[in-house]
């Protein structure tokens, strides 16, 4: 299978997904020079690029190499999550409308998924079941985009129907462009129009001949089964969409990737996630790794310049508390007591009434959380104290790694948590959760049966202080 990746992952990815067997085409200059790699245009199986948040990656290609690249992620990273989107990107659908309201049309496509359809699309209702197709707007999200302007999309072209005949606009050179109009117009099938993607400039005319009849055989069976089969169902499959995110440890295994073949800081992956002068600066420095420069002396000018970046003991920072689904809960500012090497500590204070749902406790504005982990450790304690410093309880939730970026602490929620009560009891609760995660391939198996043991390790550690 064939990759095409662009990002601050990609030396790391690219020496993972050449030593698993897969070809990587379309490469940058430099992807080129660290890989000895030749120029390769073909039309990559999967596609790999950075997520807005510099936490992982997305991935978008055949359901084939999708798969495969989420088994090569989990079976080398220990923390990797791995979302993949349920709906099948550009892919087409049949029906049914479940509700409207005056702004759209909610259609089930299947296996419970409701996709919104604006109500500005012209349809064509036959006992409200329709034909849709997934657009990739709004890739990810809970709730998919639809519309019945249908596409059929190929590596060269895009069928699309009731279209006229299109080239992309980054095909800039005009005789091209004409070729590949009049091109369409002679071999395109009826009531569907060819719009040719930036790939068809520099194929031959065979080629993009045999990828128009490979489309239309997918129109043809949409034909035939639109009348054969009932909805909601999967008419022609698009493509697959998954969203990676790297935590602590993936980003440690990333870093050794990377260094095999380029001069890489430890840390590298973090520094680069950080973005702004962080990011920019180690750009600089590796720089002079490059230039063989001495590697102690650049790596201590490095950490002296970034220094003011990062948070210390006093700062304010905000606290990024990530579900296994991507999902992002922002607990509110904390003040951080101690940092360094081995431990972080923090706390933040209530600020509305409510309630501490595994303590069966009320939470009070004015409330005092502590919190504290070791450095790479699966979780981080937190003691609640009323404001007269009367303790309300402890949890212990488990974890990816606590990250420190510049002005937020961040981790992945992996769902189980160890919760102590006043008077001492101890429970464990959501652990049904991780095992969903793990049914679902948001994490591996491998981090789930972690996870567990971390838990009963936990639960040991509590029994034996409590009997001393």
């Amino acid at each position: 299978m064939k990759a095409k990746i662009r990002g601050v992952y990609s030396t790391a990815l690219t020496k993972l997904l050449i030593d698993n067997g897969f070809e990587i085409v379309q490469s940058s200059l430099a992807i080129k020079n660290r890989f000895g790699l030749s120029e390769n245009p073909a039309p990559p199986d999967l596609v790999v690029k950075d997520r807005y948040d510099l936490q992982g990656v997305r991935a978008l290609g055949s359901s084939d190499s999708v798969s495969a690249f989420q088994s090569i992620l989990q079976s080398s990273f220990s923390d990797v999550l791995t979302r993949k989107w349920m709906f099948s990107v550009n892919g087409i659908y049949k029906g049914m409308v479940v509700e409207s309201d005056e702004h759209a049309f909610y259609v089930d496509i299947g296996e419970g998924v409701i996709g919104r359809l604006p109500r500005f699309e012209t349809i064509a209702m036959d006992e409200k079941q329709l034909i849709v197709h997934v657009e990739r707007r709004r890739v990810g999200s809970k709730q998919p985009i639809l519309t019945t302007n249908l596409k059929i999309v190929g590596n060269y072209a895009i069928l699309a129907k009731s279209s006229k005949i299109g080239v992309s606009l980054k095909i800039r050179d005009l005789s091209r462009r004409a070729e590949l109009y009049a091109l369409g117009k002679s071999i395109a099938p009826e009531d569907w129009g060819i719009i040719w993607r930036e790939s068809s400039a520099t194929q031959q005319e065979a080629t993009l001949e045999n990828e128009i009849a490979r489309l239309v055989e997918k129109v043809k069976l949409l034909d035939e089964n639109v009348s054969q089969i009932e909805a909601p169902t999967l008419l022609v499959e698009g493509s697959s969409f998954m969203d990676v995110e790297f935590p602590w440890f993936s980003k440690k295994v990333m870093d050794k990737l990377r260094s095999s073949v380029a001069p890489t800081f430890d840390g590298h992956h973090f520094y680069k996630s950080c973005g702004g002068k962080i990011s920019s600066t180690l750009e600089m420095a590796e720089k002079l790794l490059e230039k063989r420069q001495n590697t102690s002396e650049v790596e201590k000018s490095f950490k002296e310049q970034i220094l003011g970046e990062l948070p210390e003991a006093g700062s304010q920072v905000n606290i990024e508390h990530v579900k296994l689904s991507g999902v992002i809960f922002h607990l509110g500012e904390a003040t951080i007591e101690n940092l360094d090497d081995e431990q972080v500590r923090y706390n933040r204070v209530m600020r509305r009434d409510g309630f501490y749902d595994g303590l069966n406790v009320k939470k009070e504005a004015g409330d005092k959380a502590v919190s504290e982990t070791k450095i790479g450790e699966w979780s981080i304690t937190t003691r609640y104290f009323s404001s007269n410093g009367e303790c309300k309880g402890t949890y212990i939730n488990l974890n990816t790694p606590l990250e420190v970026y510049p002005n937020a602490l961040r981790y992945v929620d992996l769902e189980v948590d160890v919760c102590i009560l006043p008077d001492g009891t101890v429970k464990t609760l959501d652990e049904k959760k991780l095992e969903k995660a793990e049914e679902k391939s948001f994490i591996s198996k491998t981090l789930y049966e972690s996870i567990t043991e971390q838990v009963k390790k936990i639960l040991k550690e509590l029994k034996e202080n409590k009997q001393q």
